[in-house]
């Protein structure tokens, strides 16, 4: 008989029974929508293996990651090239994790996978709020034609929750009509206090790592000048921990890009800042 001990592939801190668990997480290896630079897909595996390098404990929070009873599904897989067949196994996992009354963590990936997660948890919280950081806007109507794009992901969003209960953060590109539809609903948001609107109310958190400057980011697929430091996104981050957040997740780390893993690493680091606020 094989005695072991096994190295796990699973995310640190995760419990073995999903039964067991308050939250799933699961990693959605899907780009075939980037418009610029692919690779997203290997951010799940590269992640897991990454947050064994991460301490248990958060001294910002005051919490282990055994503290978080939340469970690593693995991955998804998708059919290669097939875009809406992806999407709908997203949305039919993602409403199974609600049907069970457990909270979803999403690992991408694109930012497209946000919109079937978003499209499932919204089937159990019709009220639902969104609170979206991001260096883009994510509100065209379509990218080349096409409607379900990373580029277009927000605009998809607004359309199933209306752009009145969604606030963007760190947003600096995007084209002028996407702007004007951020000051129409009053989207962009720069300070803390402007969440406090969605006190009380069931949140989708979506955080496009691209948000976070280049320059201690370049491991993403659309790489934007004049970004957050990770410290900045954590204070966010921080300020949502008495909010009631139903669901998110943590997309558009490309690690191929950066050599140093030091992205990858950020990005570890931000989901085990995210699972200690679910």
């Amino acid at each position: 008989m094989l005695r072991g001990p096994f190295l796990s592939r699973d995310w640190i801190g995760s419990v073995s029974d999903y039964d067991q668990s308050e939250i799933v997480m699961v990693g959605l290896p899907f780009d075939g929508t980037c418009s610029y630079r692919p690779g997203s897909r290997f951010a799940p595996e590269r992640l897991r293996l990454a947050s064994w390098g991460l301490e248990d404990y958060s001294p910002v929070f005051d919490r282990h990651l055994d503290d978080v009873k939340f469970f690593d599904a693995g991955e998804l897989e998708f059919p290669l090239g097939n875009t809406m067949a992806s999407l709908g196994l997203i949305e039919d996992n993602v409403r199974q994790i609600y049907s069970d009354g457990k909270k979803f963590l999403g690992i991408g990936g694109e930012h497209l996978v946000t919109y079937p997660s978003v499209k499932a948890c919204i089937e159990k919280y019709p009220d639902l709020k969104i609170v979206h950081f991001d260096a883009h806007t994510d509100l065209r109507e379509d990218y080349l034609g096409e409607k379900f794009s990373h580029a277009s992901v927000m605009r998809r969003i607004g359309e199933l929750t209306g752009f009145q209960n969604i606030r963007q953060v760190g947003i600096r590109s995007g084209l002028k009509e996407e702007f004007d539809i951020m000051k129409e609903y009053g989207t962009l948001i720069h300070s803390h206090s402007e969440l406090d609107v969605f006190k009380d109310q069931k949140i989708f958190l979506t955080i496009d790592i691209d948000v976070l400057d280049p320059s201690v980011m370049p491991g993403t697929g659309t790489p934007e000048a004049g970004g957050m430091s990770y410290k900045e996104l954590n204070g966010w981050i921080q300020y949502l921990k008495d909010f009631d957040i139903v669901g998110a997740d943590v997309v558009e780390l490309a690690p191929d890009y950066d050599k140093s893993e030091v992205s990858t690493a950020i990005t570890a680091k931000v989901i085990r800042d995210v699972l200690m606020i679910l």
